[in-house]
């Protein structure tokens, strides 16, 4: 018998990784994924840079698919906080 088309389906992976936005003072912002060395990106709008890092990660991923070999655990417990520091 032949496979039904539910079992012939790919099984699609969603993954999620940390994001640091950047706004920069001549407009736009950079953003980049510290899980994925030298992955990053920038738009002139902040939904710009998020579809165009989404992007950046799918072409990261693409080049580099060891990286989906390895449950990297210390990417899955990060986590950013704005630190205030006094400083005369």
């Amino acid at each position: 018998m032949g496979k039904s088309t539910k079992d012939t389906k790919n099984k699609v992976k969603i993954l999620q990784y940390n994001a640091i936005f950047q706004e920069e003072k001549e407009g736009g912002f950079s953003v980049w994924v510290p899980a994925l060395p030298g992955c990053c990106s920038q738009g002139e709008t902040f939904e710009e840079a998020v579809e165009n890092i989404k992007e950046a990660i799918e072409l990261y991923l693409e080049a580099e698919p060891r990286i989906l070999e390895y449950k990297d655990e210390a990417k899955e417990r990060q986590f950013l906080i704005p630190i205030k520091v006094s400083y005369a």
